[in-house]
C-alpha cells in the first residue's frame, strides 16, 4: 500500500502535466483573471460585460455592432494607464452618461453595496491590459 500512493500520484502527475503546459499565452492570460474572480464577479462579467465588450475586452461583442460609439476596448494600454479604479469603478456603478461617457453603457446601482464583485471586474479589466499586442 505504501508503494501505491507515490505511484498514483506519479501517474497524475504525467496525465495532467500536458495540460498545464499549453501553450494558449492569450486565451491562459483571460482565463487566468476569470479564475481568481469572485464567483459573483465572473456571473456579473458575463451577463454585464461580455455582450459589448467580449470576453477579451475587445469591445467587440455580438451587442456591440450597433452601437455608437463602440464599447471600450480595456485591451488598449494607452487607455488603461489614462483611468484610474476609481473612474472604472464610478463607470461601473454609475453607467456611462452619468460620467460623461456612452448612455449605452448602463448603471449597475446594486454594485454599489458589492465591493468585492467590483474590485474583482475591476481587475477583470486591469487582466487585459496589452492583450493581443494593443497599444
Amino acid at each position: 500500500m505504501i508503494r501505491t500512493i507515490p505511484l498514483l500520484a506519479a501517474l497524475a502527475l504525467v496525465f495532467t502535466a500536458p495540460a498545464c503546459g499549453k501553450d494558449d499565452k492569450s486565451a491562459g492570460a483571460a482565463s487566468a483573471g476569470a479564475q481568481k474572480m469572485h464567483p459573483q464577479a465572473q456571473k456579473k462579467w458575463v451577463s454585464l460585460c461580455v455582450n459589448c465588450h467580449a470576453e477579451n475586452g475587445s469591445g467587440k461583442g455580438p451587442g456591440s455592432k450597433t452601437l455608437n460609439p463602440k464599447p471600450r476596448d480595456f485591451r488598449s494600454v494607452k487607455w488603461q494607464e489614462a483611468v484610474t479604479d476609481e473612474h472604472l469603478k464610478k463607470v461601473i456603478i454609475k453607467g456611462g452618461a452619468a460620467m460623461g461617457l456612452s448612455k449605452d453603457m448602463p448603471p449597475n446601482p446594486e454594485l454599489v453595496t458589492q465591493n468585492r464583485v467590483v474590485a474583482d471586474l475591476i481587475k477583470k479589466i486591469r487582466s487585459l491590459k496589452g492583450q493581443d499586442g494593443i497599444k
